[in-house]
């Protein structure tokens, strides 16, 4: 099939673009400009790639029109975070695609009510990414029933792999609790460190695309987690981590309130996201109706992640 492909240079891309090639589909990527993925393969050199603009484009108000000009039998869109771009580019494929895609996230379900979460569970989204990601859900959902868009939803998790940090034990990207961690020394967490994170290696979340397009007829019209099989409590996080570099865990904890005023502004944002959101997805709609199987367990993608960055800073 012809798959065009909205932001597939980036870390999804990277994985998702082989598998595309792989399985025997015709790949047209489109972006600003023609960079480089995160990982050499040779299905790169089979892809089609076109130019466009998609800020000045969504400007112009042409942006639909010319993804649809494509010709594309399949659009997947990894980078669409408005319900109001969704909307202009499913009304511009509306009758002109048998399959289109959307990149959502685990974020659509705001505070976690029960675990794991289901996809069924009602949608409580805080924050500017969660509340407009569960308005596209909706809204593309609303406009299957409506009028038959062929569309499928899949929510990653904390998205990791080499080439990108994942988020760490203290819900935050900083790379030095790792490197606190390698070398045995204290690390402090907030609260008691219960709160969860649920990563997911980005070849696993490929691997739901393509599985999505395979399994066509039961993946349109719903939404599907993809994240690992379990998540990851903050304590037990760290505790696995510093048994992965040889140390024993160092940990101590501190209130909410005591252990903000320690970090950067930018790491207290991000962990408080975070902890406040604390996913834990089941996958067993993903696993039942498209076969999906991740690869990667939290803290393999984690570990693949971190000795990455630390053979590439020297560490």
């Amino acid at each position: 099939m012809r798959v065009i492909l909205i932001g597939g240079t980036g870390h999804i891309g990277t994985y998702l673009v082989p598998k595309l090639v792989e399985a025997g589909h015709e790949v047209v990527c489109v972006s600003r400009q023609q960079s480089q993925p995160y990982a050499d393969h040779d299905a790169w050199q089979s892809v089609e790639f076109v130019g466009i603009d998609r800020e000045k484009s969504e400007e112009h108000g042409d942006f639909g029109a010319q993804i649809a000009s494509l010709n594309g039998e399949v659009v997947i869109d990894l980078i669409c975070f408005t319900p109001q771009i969704a909307q202009h580019l499913a009304e511009n494929l509306r009758g002109k695609v048998q399959h289109f895609l959307h990149c959502g996230t685990m974020w659509v379900h705001g505070h976690t009510v029960q675990v794991p979460t289901t996809e069924t569970a009602e949608r409580n989204p805080f924050g500017t990414y969660g509340i407009n990601k569960a308005k596209i859900e909706a809204y593309l959902l609303n406009f299957h029933k409506e009028y038959g868009f062929p569309v499928t939803i899949l929510h990653p998790g904390h998205i990791t792999g080499p080439g990108w940090l994942p988020v760490n034990p203290a819900g935050n990207l900083n790379p030095e609790v790792f490197v606190r961690l390698a070398q045995g020394e204290e690390i402090i967490l907030p609260n008691l460190g219960m709160e969860t994170v649920h990563h997911v290696h980005a070849d696993d979340v490929a691997q739901a695309f393509v599985k999505a397009i395979a399994n066509r007829e039961s993946a349109i019209g719903e939404s599907f987690h993809v994240v690992s099989e379990q998540a990851l409590t903050l304590r037990g996080y760290a505790e696995e981590m510093a048994k992965l570099f040889g140390q024993v865990p160092q940990l101590q904890f501190q209130p909410w309130e005591v252990w903000q005023k320690s970090v950067s502004e930018r790491d207290r944002e991000l962990t408080w996201d975070h902890i406040a959101h604390s996913p834990c997805g089941s996958i067993e709609k993903a696993r039942k109706l498209l076969g999906y199987q991740p690869k990667y367990s939290s803290l393999q993608a984690v570990q693949e992640a971190v000795e990455h960055y630390f053979q590439k800073e020297g560490i």
